[in-house]
């Protein structure tokens, strides 16, 4: 009788016979793990995670949809406040989000 390998598939390392039966009762096992593992990848996706409180310039120009020579005219004149550490440039997640609640316009 020829072995064949499987590779690991979940937790289970194992190598059957070409000719091994496989039963009802093996395949509702699989698939009961196989829709467990799934359903923990989707929670682990969906789950939310913290947002982190400190910014870089290039997660701010993201948010904002700003180009680099407005992030550094709103950091220039005030409007966005930040915190450089070296050559670093940080900005407070709550600042932004307050800057963007005070700034808004009602018609």
């Amino acid at each position: 009788m020829e072995k064949v390998k499987l590779k690991n598939v979940g937790t289970i390392m194992t190598s059957v016979n070409r000719n091994q039966l496989v039963t009802l009762e093996d395949l509702d096992e699989f698939r009961e793990r196989l829709i467990s593992e799934f359903k923990q990848l989707i929670d682990e996706k969906i789950s939310p995670v913290m947002p982190r409180k400190w910014l870089k310039s290039y997660e701010v120009r993201h948010m904002l949809n700003l180009s680099p020579g407005t992030l550094q005219k709103l950091r220039s004149n005030g409007t966005i406040p930040y915190t450089r550490i070296g050559g670093a440039i940080y900005y407070d997640r709550e600042d932004i989000q307050r800057l963007l609640s005070t700034s808004k316009i009602r018609s």
